[in-house]
């Protein structure tokens, strides 16, 4: 499974978080903590951040973090008040293209997930693709259940302009829940998204413990911010993300819960 992190407060350096910390992204890019299923994170990597103004600006490489000789200097020079990054530990025989690389984008908001669907080929692909609209189906340019997740997302606001984000997120993975039990198969999906100004997540699992995922506010070297991250990054006051939860987190840092999840 993948790493997923997510930040949104005072402008910094992404080096900040995806370099410096002792248990940093790119640490847990050759040894993550609590990585279920693999022992690496090197089939790829993603960062995405909004500028006041833009459609959100996307980095991705099919190289592990460890070896993009880019990323220090791009790291370094990146501010931003609002970013997402994924770490990608390919499913078994998926291949390594840029197109299966996260973050996934529409119009102002970025996408991040770590989990699986089961089987997912055999499974949800089908179903999935068979209720998009157009506009969701033909942004598919990959093979991940990752990106199908968020195509069906896409389906919802593109369907009903206006829709909350919090609210599409729930009708999505209520649809992709449904699916899963009528082909009985897992999910887990450990999902970020943002707008620039806000943060929207969800640490869901269907069979079992859903992956770690924690949450973090105002700690001493990042005032006025929240982290959410798959694997603490260092030591400070990190709360478990309740599983099953939907959230929203919003530019003054107010956490709102929007549903829970069967």
């Amino acid at each position: 499974m993948c790493r997923i992190l997510g930040y949104l407060g005072p402008s910094i350096a992404l080096n900040r978080l995806v370099l410096e910390p002792e248990h940093s992204l790119l640490v847990q890019s050759y040894k993550p903590k609590e990585l279920d299923g693999a022992v690496l994170n090197g089939d790829g990597f993603g960062l995405g951040w909004h500028r006041e103004g833009d459609d959100p600006f996307v980095y991705r490489n099919i190289l592990p973090l460890w070896n993009d000789r880019n990323l220090d200097d791009l790291c370094r020079y990146i501010q931003a008040k609002n970013f997402v990054v994924n770490l990608r530990s390919a499913t078994s025989k998926m291949p390594l293209d840029l197109s299966n690389c996260q973050p996934f984008t529409h119009n102002d908001l970025l996408f991040v997930h770590n989990g699986l669907i089961e089987k997912f080929f055999e499974s949800l692909h089908r179903p999935i693709r068979e209720r998009l609209c157009d506009v969701a189906y033909r942004k598919i340019q990959g093979l991940t259940d990752s990106e199908h997740i968020f195509a069906l997302l896409v389906h919802h606001l593109e369907q009903e302009p206006g829709l909350d984000l919090a609210e599409a997120l729930k009708r999505t993975m209520s649809e992709i829940i449904e699916l899963a039990e009528q082909k009985d198969v897992r999910v887990a999906a450990n999902i970020i998204l943002t707008t620039g100004d806000r943060l929207v997540a969800l640490r869901y699992d269907n069979r079992q413990t859903a992956p770690s995922f924690y949450l973090l506010k105002n700690a001493p070297q990042f005032p006025d911010s929240a982290i959410l991250t798959s694997e603490a990054l260092f030591e400070a006051d990190w709360q478990t993300y309740n599983q099953s939860e939907i959230v929203s987190i919003d530019r003054d840092l107010q956490i709102k819960s929007y549903a829970m999840l069967g």
